[in-house]
């Protein structure tokens, strides 16, 4: 459960649908996560409704009936919001509207709003600006008719809050402006990164609320911020860090997230350069939260797209203080035993199995085997940095004895 605070909340409601791609658990978890979104953005979930659609129904998303029980709710609770867990096209946004009378939005407009809200520099704020504009272009027509744009809450931030939106030549020559915006910032970054020298990069990659932003404050003695709260960091930050006698760049970056828009995912390549041109990955997963593994592929993917997949990268696998596992009665014969039942020593050794040495299992918070951390990239960063400098191995003793 979410930690309630005294502050007042948004009221909203969650809606998934079941089909031959999420079965039940798998609605579950996404629906959890969205709650969190959803929160994250200043939301409080009152209710969750579920129906079994395959197709969805191409008017509403969801059919008649379930539809007439979701506008019961809405009007007997005051709910604010109504956010599906999955992407609706403009005119079931539409439809949706005019049958229950308050905002809609999709998990692609939740994030949107989480990423207007966190941005906090020209360049992150411009990337945000660009993606919810060619989000909302086709959405256009009709959206503002009756949404008071003006009271604001989830969902209400950032472009939208003029009629502006309402001409779209307008809103294209701004999405115009933005591209050439970004473009220029993209060159002056790049001049940025050219003038860092050949110092060794390493990235932090990973799904968002892995820790790695505290991983970062350990590491480098930085303060960078960090909280409990999805997407806590936009911006990347890049760091001087010194282990032993080696020093190298360390750079963290905006976590990745599920069903991701493709809106953000193309604004915010540029910011992932520091990505693309890292010597080295370290992926956080926290191995703590029960969709770890599903994380792991969700990230490999994103890597995927900006061609990162192949780089060299270690697996950190942080919030071991936090990790639980199912237990089975000795006497229990009838419960198959699967890897929810597993310890960490016994994904230690499953993932050095796949991956050799190059998995660690940390508690950034803690500080729980953070010497072994030090030690293992160390040992990487010095490989890279060798090869690169073959001239300079004096620098580096066969044995760290202190990091």
């Amino acid at each position: 459960m979410l930690e309630k605070q005294n502050i007042e909340h948004e009221k909203a409601v969650l809606i998934g649908v079941l089909n031959r791609e999420q079965n039940e658990e798998k609605v579950g978890e996404y629906l959890d996560e969205l709650e969190f979104l959803t929160y994250t953005a200043g939301g409080e979930v009152l209710e969750r409704f579920v129906q079994r659609m395959d197709p969805p129904d191409p008017k509403t998303f969801i059919g008649s009936g379930k539809i007439q029980e979701v506008e019961q709710f809405v009007k007997e609770n005051d709910i604010g919001s109504v956010i599906f867990d999955d992407e609706l096209t403009p005119a079931q946004q539409r439809n949706i509207e005019k049958i229950l009378k308050c905002k809609i939005l999709d998990r692609t407009s939740l994030i949107l709003d989480i990423f207007a809200q966190r941005a906090q520099t020209s360049y992150s704020r411009t990337q945000v600006e660009l993606a919810q504009y060619e989000f909302l272009l086709p959405r256009l027509t009709g959206l503002w008719t009756h949404l008071e744009r003006q009271r604001g809450g989830i969902g209400m931030r950032g472009p939208g809050e003029t009629e502006i939106e309402t001409d779209r030549r307008i809103v294209r020559d701004r999405i115009s402006l933005l591209k050439k915006k970004l473009k220029k910032i993209d060159r002056q970054m790049d001049t940025q990164r050219g003038n860092r020298g050949s110092l060794v990069r390493v990235a932090l990659v990973g799904y968002t609320n892995v820790g790695k932003s505290t991983l970062m404050n350990v590491i480098s003695k930085s303060d960078v911020f960090a909280e409990n709260k999805l997407f806590a960091t936009l911006d990347t930050t890049v760091r001087k860090v010194v282990i032993g006698n080696l020093p190298f760049l360390l750079s963290d970056t905006v976590g990745f997230i599920r069903k991701l828009p493709t809106q953000l995912v193309e604004s915010f390549k540029s910011t992932l350069d520091e990505v693309r041109e890292a010597d080295l990955l370290l992926h956080v997963v926290d191995i703590s939260h029960p969709q770890f593994e599903e994380h792991i592929e969700s990230v490999n993917k994103i890597l995927g797209e900006i061609k990162s997949a192949d780089k060299n990268t270690i697996m950190v696998f942080n919030k071991i203080d936090l990790y639980k596992h199912e237990t089975i009665e000795e006497d229990d014969l009838m419960t198959e035993r699967t890897e929810r039942h597993f310890t960490i020593e016994e994904w230690k050794r499953t993932w050095m199995q796949r991956v050799g040495d190059k998995a660690l299992f940390i508690s950034a918070l803690n500080k729980e085997n953070l010497e072994e951390f030090r030690a293992r990239v160390y040992d990487e960063v010095r490989d890279i940095h060798v090869t690169r400098f073959p001239y300079n191995n004096f620098l580096y003793p066969e044995h760290l004895d202190q990091y």
